[in-house]
């Protein structure tokens, strides 16, 4: 697709959404109030409203490679406080992907120059999980399970926030783990155990006792 191609389709866009409905844009330029918080990953096959059948103005979104929630990240932790504190949504979802090129480089002991400090923490969730992690004979399901671990860490990641903690101790938020199949299409639910996570990390990062 060259960038004309792009301006063109752009056109088409606005006259089809305009013989839809002729205020279309009037209502899309109103405030916004999404229910849901997405993280994914920056991959340009992973395509959010597609995969989740949703309009624009439903889905407030952060993405970087790798799903990567780091507590030193101003621009995801923004994010998150801004959708939590002023947007009030009421889910926030971390998806992951299988086949995802970060997670990949991280499971490789190389040097990747710019990347290599981002990627340290992909690679701090292999060091927490390399038992299991080195126990699986497949390559691929390693690959898969790093990516399914990483959802994990990062929804811990996020617990760990001022901003998420109130909004769970008020019961406003729900929290979801989940991992998208390239190989299948399917959206799979990592069912993560919140209650879990909050007896075995609290006594350390609780911000309000």
């Amino acid at each position: 697709m060259k960038i004309r191609d792009i301006f063109e389709h752009n056109e088409k866009w606005i006259a089809e959404r305009l013989r839809a409905d002729p205020d279309y844009f009037v209502k899309l330029s109103g405030p916004q109030k999404p229910e849901y918080l997405f993280i994914g990953c920056s991959d340009s096959r992973v395509s959010v409203e597609s995969l989740l059948g949703t309009k624009p103005g439903d889905v407030f979104m952060h993405r970087n490679i790798g799903n990567v929630i780091p507590s030193n990240d101003l621009n995801a932790l923004s994010v998150i406080s801004y959708a939590v504190n002023h947007i009030r949504i009421k889910h926030i979802i971390v998806c992951g992907h299988y086949n995802c090129g970060g997670v990949k480089a991280a499971m490789t002991a190389r040097d990747e120059g710019l990347l290599n400090p981002w990627l340290r923490h992909i690679r701090d969730v292999y060091r927490i999980h390399r038992n299991e992690l080195n126990s699986i004979d497949t390559p691929g399901r390693r690959f898969d399970r790093l990516v399914e671990l990483n959802v994990v860490e990062q929804c811990i990641n996020i617990v760990k926030t001022r901003d998420v903690q109130k909004a769970l101790l008020e019961k406003r938020i729900s929290l979801h783990g989940w991992v998208f199949d390239l190989r299948t299409g399917r959206l799979i639910d990592l069912k993560i155990n919140l209650e879990k996570i909050m007896d075995e990390i609290m006594d350390v990062y609780n911000l309000f006792e």
